[in-house]
């Protein structure tokens, strides 16, 4: 006996296809067209205030990748100037019989290398900061002076390190700090202030013309000798006027009286090098914001 059994078969209708979206033409999309602004920018002060916080990352950035993988770390700025000081006391001090103004040379040297050894690391290494922030430039918006300004903020950790050098020479020598080391911070101040104004020339000039970072170790090196690092103004007597002019050299050799307190503050030069200071830092600023327009478009 067969049993025919009957399945019911259900027929589920397909949906029907959904209509595709029509793209639009290229010729109904908006354009934007990005343009440098014309005219002249105005240096924000408020702007740079309000992102005080930025700089302060931007300078834990560059102390960080300064002693990163680095075994000795933070040592690195006492022994350079150290190291400096030794072979300048051999060269100099013992073969050349430079004088040093009637104080010890190993330590009349170190008070002009201290301050010497933060400008030209300072002024380097802003030289060359906004080339290393090419990602950060394209892409974000920020006040751009903040980079060479956070480069040249981070060669203080190296200034406060190495002055602990400077204080045991003179327990050494037996230098008695006097009224005069009040003075220190402004001078520390300006030199910081200096170096942040000629960074800014620098930096912004590396942007379109990479010759300036083969440039910038040439002219540091030059500065040196065109500055009483490793010899007292004294030396070159009637011409010591031109001393004036170099705003580092003014400064040194406040930095020396203000903490040996071998001689008087020299306060004619340390006054031009004041004027000559916020000069460079406002000139420096200027042009910094003439050029920033271009940045993203050459760097």
């Amino acid at each position: 006996m067969s049993t025919d059994v009957a399945l019911n078969e259900t027929v589920v209708a397909a949906p029907a296809p959904a209509r595709e979206a029509t793209a639009p033409s290229v010729s109904s999309l908006p354009e934007t067209v990005i343009r440098p602004r014309r005219g002249w920018l105005a240096i924000d002060l408020k702007e740079l205030w309000a992102y005080r916080e930025l700089l302060y990352f931007l300078t834990w950035r560059d102390i960080k990748v300064r002693y990163k993988q680095t075994v000795l770390g933070a040592l690195w700025a006492i022994i350079q100037p150290t190291l400096n000081m030794v072979v300048f006391t051999l060269f100099f001090g013992r073969l050349a019989k430079m004088p040093s103004d009637g104080v010890p040379y190993p330590i009349f040297v170190y008070a002009g290398l201290l301050p010497w050894t933060y400008f030209s690391h300072a002024v380097t290494q802003a030289g060359d900061s906004l080339i290393g922030s090419q990602n950060l430039i394209t892409k974000v918006y920020f006040p751009r002076p903040l980079i060479p300004m956070g480069a040249a903020t981070a060669g203080l950790v190296d200034f406060v390190i190495a002055l602990t050098v400077l204080g045991g020479l003179m327990a050494y020598y037996g230098f008695v700090p006097s009224i005069g080391l009040m003075l220190f911070p402004v001078l520390a101040l300006l030199t910081y202030i200096l170096a942040i104004g000629v960074g800014l020339w620098l930096s912004a000039s590396n942007v379109k013309y990479r010759d300036i970072r083969y440039a910038i170790p040439f002219l540091i090196q030059l500065w040196m000798f065109c500055t009483p690092v490793i010899y007292p103004t004294t030396l070159l007597k009637k011409y010591a006027w031109i001393m004036a002019l170099n705003p580092m050299g003014g400064l040194i050799e406040a930095f020396r009286a203000c903490t040996l307190g071998h001689r008087p503050i020299p306060w004619s030069s340390l006054s031009i090098s004041c004027i000559i200071v916020f000069a460079v830092f406002m000139g420096g600023l200027i042009y910094f914001r003439r050029t920033e327009r271009y940045f993203a478009d050459v760097i």
